[in-house]
């Protein structure tokens, strides 16, 4: 029995020894498992500097704005205005004044009290009918009566010179009744007296229209 059981052990042993072989051998082949290798450092994202603004534009320089002053226009200039009507007109043989002319002389009074570095004559006018004595006498009338009703509303006598030319200063020439009407009027001119004219005919001034028949 002995003999039997040492064959048996020698043979367990055996493979004990085969196994721890195989083991070792397997392990000498087997390589170890490296440590896995450090990650490569991510480099940092490079700084990307921020656009540089864009300078603010340039306003282009602006010129001072010079604002002109209003424009004074002159009445008296005013082609529109109602000083540009200078004339007014009478009947035949008549010195007062129509309605029509009214509002005419009352503007003028108006101008005159309101300016009074400002001055005008008055020039009265008559037709060639009748005598050279009573057409001044009745053109002195004429200017007399627009001076007397712009005295009324205000405007200083200083300011108002009146002339007669009689029948010496036609506006038309011809000898009928359309251009009479023309004739027989009371002009107000603002330039005669800034050359401070007087009657030419001074020796009849104070001669009034009563006074001298009409032939």
């Amino acid at each position: 029995m002995q003999k039997t059981k040492q064959p048996v052990r020698r043979m367990a042993l055996a493979a004990v020894i085969s196994v721890g072989a195989v083991f070792l051998g397997a392990c000498a082949t087997t390589p170890l498992e490296t440590a896995p290798a450090a990650a490569a450092p991510v480099p940092a994202p490079a700084l990307v500097a921020a656009p540089a603004e864009a300078p603010a534009p340039v306003a282009a320089p602006v010129a001072p704005v010079v604002v002109a002053p209003p424009t004074v226009v002159d009445p008296l200039t005013d082609a529109d205005g109602p000083l540009s009507k200078r004339s007014l007109f009478f009947d035949f043989d008549k010195f007062d004044i129509k309605a029509e002319y009214l509002s005419i002389i009352d503007a003028h009074a108006v101008f005159l009290a309101s300016n009074q570095d400002r001055r005008v004559v008055i020039e009265g006018n008559a037709d060639e009918r009748g005598s050279r004595e009573y057409n001044l006498a009745l053109g002195q009338a004429r200017a007399d009566a627009v001076k007397f009703r712009m005295t009324l509303l205000g405007a200083p006598d200083a300011q108002i010179e009146t002339v007669s030319f009689g029948k010496e200063k036609p506006r038309c020439e011809l000898h009928n009744e359309q251009c009479w009407q023309q004739n027989r009027r009371s002009d107000l001119d603002y330039n005669a007296a800034k050359n401070a004219r007087t009657t030419p005919y001074e020796d009849v001034v104070e001669v009034t229209i009563e006074e001298i028949p009409a032939s």
